[in-house]
């Protein structure tokens, strides 16, 4: 009886209820796999989700937020040393139903050139050609705004976007910035973004998480969900995450 209700449950998914379930179907994420070049990344048949920025934007930090896991996404101590693109798994065990990339961040000085130009190269590759991408999002840090770096990115993937890729600017550390400071800054990253879609995101305060998180649950289940597909709570959403105890372990 229980098992009916709880797919019950998921099965009629009201917009009240859906803020909740993507929630705790992002608490699920667990780490999948790590490369170093694009060709060493595995061909996955489910939607795939890029996390972009700039070093110090805070990805990490908001993929740790969103997902309620403290040190899932990798934070290097050293800006710009974290030069793998890592994947985390998203649904039930046994149920892999989107994927997570979190890529290197770009922009940082102390990096040399060389190592600027080959990753923003797999970058480019990565963003134009993978597979199975259903949208990114960009973070920046709304106190310096969208810099040439992430305008040149934009170019990069518009092509994509004009066919349907999903794209979503998300300012970060918004505890930083008052109300009318956030106003400004949404508005001039709105035309920056040339009319995507933007939003505030502070980890500190939890601003812009559920809304964040059901957007990206919206991405990835297009036509909803079915019954059994996503946790129906926040303890079935913890024991999905933890169940997995021969995953290969995160980078270091």
């Amino acid at each position: 009886m229980t098992k009916l209700c709880a797919a019950s449950k998921a099965a009629s998914i009201t917009p009240t209820s859906q803020a909740k379930l993507a929630v705790n179907w992002m608490h699920t994420a667990r780490f999948f796999t790590t490369a170093a070049q694009l060709h060493q990344l595995p061909a996955v048949e489910v939607p795939e989700i890029a996390f972009v920025g700039r070093s110090n934007a805070g990805k990490s930090t908001c993929i740790n937020t969103l997902t309620q896991q403290r040190q899932l996404a990798f934070a290097s101590k050293k800006p710009g040393r974290t030069q793998h693109i890592n994947l985390f798994a998203l649904g039930k065990q046994g149920q892999m139903d989107a994927v997570l990339a979190d890529l290197p961040g770009y922009g940082y000085a102390a990096v040399s050139r060389s190592d600027k130009q080959r990753w923003q190269q797999v970058m480019a590759n990565y963003l134009v050609s993978r597979k199975g991408l259903t949208g990114i999002v960009l973070l920046c840090d709304p106190r310096l705004g969208m810099t040439e770096l992430d305008e040149a990115l934009l170019e990069v993937v518009r092509p994509r976007v004009e066919e349907g890729l999903k794209f979503l600017v998300l300012l970060t550390k918004a505890d930083k910035l008052t109300r009318a400071e956030q106003a400004k800054a949404l508005s001039i990253a709105r035309l920056q973004a040339g009319g995507g879609e933007v939003k505030m995101f502070s980890a500190l305060k939890r601003q812009g998480v559920d809304e964040v998180a059901e957007l990206l649950w919206q991405w990835s289940h297009p036509t909803g969900a079915q019954a059994g597909d996503v946790p129906v709570n926040a303890a079935e959403a913890q024991a999905e995450a933890e169940a997995d105890t021969d995953s290969p372990s995160k980078p270091s």
